[in-house]
């Protein structure tokens, strides 16, 4: 099994290029020092309910119906597949 080091942390500017600090303790415990060969895997960190409400916000723009007509929609709906 591949032993891994999960981070959150910052890109930092440095120099022309971007950088990312690891914490001294975790690169100990792999046994990892300067010059070694790594693979780097970088994902941008993602709030689940601030893209939950982001999209629930864009679906209440496109409907303009209430939540009666709505939910009258939805009670027609499942008559028609249970009868």
């Amino acid at each position: 099994m591949l032993d891994m080091i999960k981070s959150e942390t910052r890109l930092k500017a440095w120099g022309n290029s971007i950088g990312v600090i690891l914490p001294k303790e975790e690169l100990q415990e792999q046994a990892l020092s300067v010059n070694d060969e790594v693979e780097v895997v970088v994902r941008k960190k993602s709030n689940p309910l601030k893209d939950a409400f982001g999209k629930l916000k864009q679906f209440n723009a496109k409907s303009r119906k209430s939540t009666d007509e709505l939910l009258n929609e939805v009670d027609k709906e499942l008559k028609s597949r249970f009868d």
